[in-house]
Formats: structure tokens, C-alpha cells, sequence
């Protein structure tokens, strides 16, 4: 008769290893559109952590019912991934850096997530301030201000943004370029 012990442990190792890859995953995989590199953000250090909703109350029936507002701004100081580089284009009709449009999307028992890009055309290096709002229904939810690392000339970067609790619902987020103007 053989021992049912070697098949424990096979089992074991197995969920652990499995464990190991749902933790992996937990964090989003984001695509760069005009690269198509793959990369996973890492945490934003946020100066303010926003402060719970004081009057916070269940609205999962009408999100757009929804009040809550983080007071204050909300300061990030994100580490950016080089998605790639571009061609120095910056002149007058093209400016010195362009934002796309962020994505939103939500890590379930985190915050809000959103995912910037923003592109040096230039041949110097910049420093770039970013001003984001979080809003629901039109209605401002958060405003943060990201504080981009120095993009080298024609570089790329991928910023992460944290945005509000995942609880507090927002259905959308605008970014504008802060500087350099």
C-alpha cells in the first residue's frame, strides 16, 4: 500500500503556488497603446491619504446619488514606467509634453486606479505636474496633483494614479497638464 503523504504534499506546494499567483495577479496588467508593452504599476506614495466620508452612506442602488467629496488635494508623487521614446517633435504646433486620455478602473478592496501617459516631445528633460479630478455624475469626487518624474527628451512614461477609496463610486477622471506650460 502506498502512502497517500507524497500527494499531500504535491497538493500543498500546488495551492501555495497557485496562492502565490493570484496574489500576482491581483495587480492590473496595463497595455501601452502606442508601444504594446506590458507593465504592472506599482503603489503611488501619496503625501494626504484621503480621509473616510464622514457621512458615508450605502448607494449601491444610485451611484449617482452618491455625495462624498475628499477635501483638500490630494498630492502623489508616483514612480512613472518609460513605456518608450518618441520622436522630438515639440515646436509650434506640437507642445512640449501630451497627456492621453487616462484610463479608470477599480482594484476591488484598494482605490481607484487610473493610468496616465505622458510624453516629452521635446529634446530637454522636464519635470511635469499633472492636475486630475475623480468626478461621479459630474460632481468633483477627489482632485489630486501628480508630480511626474523627470521625463528625459522623448521619453514616454506610464504614471499611475490612486484615486479615491473603491467604495466611493466615480464614473470619471480628466487630467491637465499643470506645467510645464
Amino acid at each position: 500500500m502506498k502512502s497517500a503523504m507524497p500527494w499531500t504534499t504535491l497538493a500543498l506546494g500546488a495551492a501555495l503556488a497557485l496562492g502565490g499567483t493570484a496574489v500576482a495577479q491581483d495587480m492590473p496588467q496595463v497595455r501601452d497603446s502606442r508601444t504594446g508593452k506590458v507593465w504592472v504599476p506599482e503603489p503611488v506614495n501619496v503625501e494626504q491619504a484621503p480621509a473616510a466620508p464622514s457621512s458615508y452612506a450605502d448607494r449601491a442602488f444610485d451611484p449617482h446619488a452618491q455625495n462624498v467629496k475628499v477635501e483638500g488635494i490630494v498630492v502623489q508623487h508616483p514612480r512613472a514606467n518609460l513605456m518608450g521614446t518618441v520622436p522630438i517633435t515639440a515646436g509650434p504646433t506640437v507642445p512640449l509634453v501630451t497627456l492621453d486620455t487616462p484610463s479608470l478602473q477599480v482594484l476591488p478592496g484598494r482605490h481607484w486606479l487610473s493610468i496616465l501617459y505622458v510624453t516629452n516631445n521635446s529634446g530637454s528633460s522636464v519635470n511635469a505636474v499633472v492636475a486630475c479630478h475623480f468626478t461621479n455624475h459630474d460632481r468633483d469626487v477627489e482632485d489630486t496633483r501628480i508630480i511626474v518624474p523627470t521625463a528625459g527628451p522623448g521619453e514616454r512614461l506610464g504614471v499611475p494614479v490612486r484615486g479615491p477609496r473603491y467604495d466611493v463610486f466615480v464614473d470619471r477622471v480628466s487630467c491637465q497638464l499643470m506645467t510645464p506650460t
